[in-house]
């Protein structure tokens, strides 16, 4: 796991008192998570950390992590189990790339011990999820008919929920004690020229002071603070500005949240623009002036590649491993291309997917379910039975993002080959602009293939991922030419690995996957 430098050390950790009172304490590495995990949220209940990131127009929507030592991080669910804002997170008719969950909010009102996820959609309408737990069952509470836009929430004292919204000119909506309309809502703070545009709201209390930590992409944290209560008035520091990074080629840290720990330490979670992968979070320390303005421990305006430990190390289950799709539910890592088809896939110590759109281009294709990258380089496996495809399926592992690749399966006239293809492309209208161009393609037999995919999801230009495959699962062969990732921002989401499988003349083949391996270098 090199993302940590935990599971190495725990056997000190264990017996470290004995060996020496003078050991230095554990430290973490960032990132603390090399996935993409953007705009995130995050808070503690207990001793449990829990995190919210976006995922736009992937489904279940808006993921939520789980931790207890703000470094191991797992899984833990999603606050929307489907996007139903329109037919177009269906893929039907029209797409929805680009759009669906982004800069929510994520919280827990202990007055009534539950768990509630806003977001705005489409710049129009903002929904409000509520559930007893992370794990759900997450229901639809309220759509309150105006954008919350980059929200954040504050559930005060006495349980009244406050949010702070809004871009360059920010806003503090009060929402009813039942959480399901708006009270009032101001304005409480413009940005100032020297900030320019103020977005991605967090909002706190702490010490009787009100901060609402806000964001100027790509590379500055401010925070607001009032004495007098949310409505401000607000006074404005800098928290972060143009940090350099902890990762080689990455951008600032910024557009983050705090959270304290149950030892009274705080810490600043941020991320960082790390394209093609995506935006990945990196955390640091703050500390309290007397005056009460937060601190963040950083040297020389460098954000720390390692810190101490905030808590003492709990490993939770790797971010690598192999999925055998056992029980009836997927994991809560994956997530589908728009909403599925649930009709035409199953779980049963295996995953059945049945074609469930006739079209030539993968992205209009439903069911393609998607797994993120795992940074910096890593390698993902299928298994892949092909036995039941029909003339025209094509199924596979791809690279997915507005410029894609795949390895896979293809069957026509009866005979099954397996080829590398690259050259899908969108416009920025997330448009289809090509719908691929076959690199290489082999001739294989029927039954089952192993599909690989390693992908470099560094930071920076001229990054690249490689297809290989299997009829035994031992010797893999390479397949095509290397595929260079595309590493501009502008799809938001980085690159992830996505299982397929559609048709391009009539329905009613299916295949199986008997597993998915992560690996890491």
């Amino acid at each position: 796991m090199p993302r940590h430098c935990s599971l190495a050390v725990l056997p000190l950790l264990i017996l470290g008192s004995s060996l020496t009172s003078h050991a230095a304490p554990p430290r973490f590495q960032n990132p603390v998570i090399w996935e993409d995990l953007a705009d995130l949220d995050i808070f503690r209940v207990g001793d449990v950390f829990y995190y919210s990131a976006s995922n736009m127009h992937y489904s279940p929507g808006a993921p939520i992590l789980r931790s207890y030592d703000l470094v191991h991080w797992e899984y833990a669910g999603h606050a929307l189990p489907t996007l139903d804002f329109s037919p177009a997170y269906n893929l039907d008719g029209a797409a929805a790339y680009v759009k669906g969950s982004w800069a929510s909010f994520l919280g827990y009102r202990k007055t009534d011990k539950t768990f509630y996820w806003g977001g705005c959609i489409e710049f129009a309408k903002t929904y409000i999820y509520a559930a007893p737990s992370v794990e759900g069952p997450w229901k639809r509470h309220t759509v309150l008919n105006k954008c919350y836009y980059d929200a954040g929430l504050l559930v005060d004292d006495d349980g009244t929920m406050y949010v702070a919204y809004g871009n360059t000119t920010l806003n503090v909506a009060q929402l009813s004690p039942d959480a399901t309309r708006e009270v009032t809502s101001r304005k409480v703070f413009t940005a100032p020229p020297t900030a320019h545009y103020l977005e991605g709201s967090r909002f706190y209390k702490v010490n009787g002071n009100y901060y609402i930590f806000t964001d100027r992409p790509p590379s500055a944290e401010y925070v607001l603070k009032s004495t007098t209560g949310p409505f401000g008035p607000y006074t404005m520091r800098p928290l972060t500005v143009q940090a350099a990074s902890p990762v080689p080629g990455a951008g600032s840290p910024h557009q983050g949240g705090i959270v304290q720990t149950q030892r009274g330490d705080w810490y600043y979670m941020a991320f960082i623009d790390a394209y093609p992968g995506g935006r990945i979070p990196v955390l640091a320390p703050i500390t309290w002036n007397a005056d009460g303005w937060p601190q963040l421990q950083v040297g020389a305006n460098t954000w720390g590649a390692s810190y101490p430990y905030p808590l003492p190390p709990h490993p939770l289950k790797p971010l690598t491993g192999t999925d055998h799709f056992t029980g009836t539910t997927l994991s809560p890592e994956w997530e589908w291309n728009h909403n599925p088809d649930n009709s035409k896939w199953s779980i049963s110590n295996k995953l059945t997917l049945k074609t469930a759109t006739v079209t030539n281009d993968l992205y209009r294709a439903r069911n393609t379910l998607t797994h993120r990258i795992l940074g910096p380089e890593s390698t993902a496996t299928i298994v892949l039975d092909d036995s039941s495809m029909k003339d025209g399926d094509r199924a596979g592992l791809a690279l997915l993002r507005d410029s894609s690749a795949w390895v896979g399966i293809q069957r026509d006239q009866g005979v099954l080959r397996v080829v590398m293809q690259n050259n899908l492309t969108m416009d920025r209208k997330w448009q289809t602009t090509n719908a691929g161009t076959e690199v290489a393609g082999h001739p294989i037999p029927p039954g089952r293939v192993w599909l690989r995919a390693s992908a470099d999801i560094r930071p920076g230009p001229g990054r690249a991922a490689t297809f290989s495959y299997s009829t035994d699962g031992a010797t893999f062969l390479p397949i095509g030419t290397p595929f260079v990732l595309n590493n501009d921002w502008r799809f938001f989401m980085g690159y992830r690995f996505a299982i397929f499988n559609y048709a391009t003349t009539s329905l009613g083949g299916q295949v199986t996957v008997a597993s998915f391996s992560l690996t890491a270098p």
